[in-house]
C-alpha cells in the first residue's frame, strides 16, 4: 500500500494537503500527517511513505534536516521528497536541491498540481 507523509506545523496547510491528496485514498494510499520535523524524522523511519510533502520550517528539526538525513545519513534514495515551503529565495532552493529534496515548491501552491503530481510519482 503506497503512502504519503504530510508535515508541516501550519494547520491549514496540512487541512489543505490532507483535503487534496484524500481522494487517493480510493486508490488504496494511505496519508499519515506530521507537524514538525522530528515526527516527520521518525515517521518516515517507521513508515517507510514512497512520498513526503515537507515544509522548511517547522519546529524540532527544519525539513532542510530532514530531507538531508533522510536522504544522505539514512540514504533512503528512494522516497521521493517535495518541499514545500513559503521561503522561495534562490539560495533556499539551492539549499533544497543540495540536501537531496527532489522538488521544491513554493506556497501558495496549486492543488491540482499537487494532486497530479503525486499520482504519477505513485503511479494510481
Amino acid at each position: 500500500m503506497p503512502k504519503i507523509l504530510i508535515a508541516d506545523d501550519e494547520p491549514h496547510i496540512r487541512l489543505l494537503l490532507e483535503q487534496t491528496l484524500e481522494e487517493l485514498e480510493d486508490e488504496g494510499v494511505e496519508l499519515f500527517i506530521v507537524n514538525n520535523g522530528e515526527d516527520a524524522l521518525n515517521a518516515i523511519k517507521s513508515e517507510k511513505p514512497e512520498l513526503v510533502f515537507l515544509d522548511v520550517m517547522m519546529p524540532k528539526m527544519s525539513g532542510f534536516d530532514v530531507c538531508h538525513a533522510v536522504k544522505n545519513d539514512l540514504g533512503m534514495k528512494d522516497i521521493y521528497i517535495i518541499i514545500l515551503t513559503a521561503k522561495g529565495q534562490e539560495f533556499d532552493k539551492q539549499r533544497g536541491s543540495d540536501v537531496g529534496a527532489d522538488i521544491y515548491i513554493t506556497k501558495p501552491f496549486d492543488p491540482d498540481a499537487i494532486l497530479k503530481k503525486a499520482k504519477e510519482i505513485l503511479k494510481v
